[in-house]
């Protein structure tokens, strides 16, 4: 995958252009990890904020929308690439402002880049 393609739908994701996700569940490829607080697009950089509950400390994750490997529209469910364990060790968000932040964003991009491809199932 390039890094351009990181921020950017698969063309087999499911995903309409101007669709909300916000509220939608997300699921790694191995469990749950909470959902879409919200969607950006900056810098061309398109993105999910998932809002992780308890399961890393109350925190929010930044997660590009390349790594979508499925939307389930109808069941408010999205789902991943990655690994719930991958998803935790991405450059840590912490602050709104970093959506902003081109350099953090390209961190991100790089980090998820760099994962492992691996098999696909369908939402």
């Amino acid at each position: 995958m390039t890094l351009d393609r990181i921020w950017s739908y698969a063309p087999d994701s499911g995903h309409v252009e101007g669709q909300e996700l916000t509220g939608c569940t997300v699921a790694a490829t191995d469990g749950v990890i909470g959902h879409v607080d919200r969607q950006a697009d900056h810098f061309g950089m398109r993105h999910l904020v998932v809002d992780t509950g308890v399961w890393v400390f109350g925190r929010s994750v930044l997660v590009p929308v390349g790594v979508v490997t499925g939307i389930d529209a109808e069941g408010r469910r999205i789902t991943l690439a990655c690994t719930r364990t991958e998803v935790k060790a991405a450059p840590r968000f912490r602050t709104d402002s970093e959506t902003l932040d081109r350099a953090y964003l390209t961190s991100v991009g790089d980090y998820y880049q760099r994962l492992p491809p691996r098999e696909t199932t369908p939402t």
